[in-house]
């Protein structure tokens, strides 16, 4: 079996007007929120073997928070380029290219591309957009990562930092 835990980069800064899409940090929110969904997500299970994460600040600042709560090594979280702002068949080209070794795996980017993407996993589910630090869960009963695409997927939870 392999899971897939998709994240939306937390809250993001655009106190510097000029700055580079690619270089807003978190706010103070989004410094807030990402450990408690971290914190929330390692309540729920008890590890996950890799982080999955666009190259850009915010999903890097995003992912430092759950790799710190995961206790994962450096080399347990791949910054990838192409996930800044992917679209649904990009992120799924990532995911499928994953090791087989991995059985879970945390994938951190941004909107569109993620509502997109969590929208076309389960039929049960739909998203209209997906929260900043929000946490959609699936899994699939394959061994292998290359058909995740195709594979019959089990809706696990969602859950995001205003949800009760």
């Amino acid at each position: 079996m392999k899971t897939l835990f998709i994240i939306r980069h937390a809250k993001s800064s655009w106190a510097e007007p000029h700055q580079s899409d690619f270089e807003r940090p978190l706010n103070e929110r989004g410094k807030k929120d990402a450990p408690i969904m971290a914190s929330r997500l390692h309540q729920k299970i008890n590890s996950i073997d890799y982080i999955l994460c666009s190259s850009a600040l915010r999903t890097k600042q995003t992912g430092d928070f759950f790799s710190k709560e995961f206790n994962l090594e450096n080399d347990s979280i791949e910054y990838v380029d192409k996930l800044y702002h992917a679209p649904a068949t990009v992120i799924f080209s990532v995911v499928e290219k994953l090791n087989d070794k991995l059985d879970s795996v945390a994938l951190i980017c941004h909107n569109p591309g993620i509502t997109e993407f969590v929208n076309s996993l389960c039929n049960k589910v739909h998203i209209d957009n997906m929260p900043t630090c929000a946490i959609f869960a699936v899994q699939i009963k394959n061994d292998s990562w290359k058909d995740f695409e195709s594979a019959e997927k089990e809706f696990l939870f969602i859950d995001y930092p205003k949800k009760n």
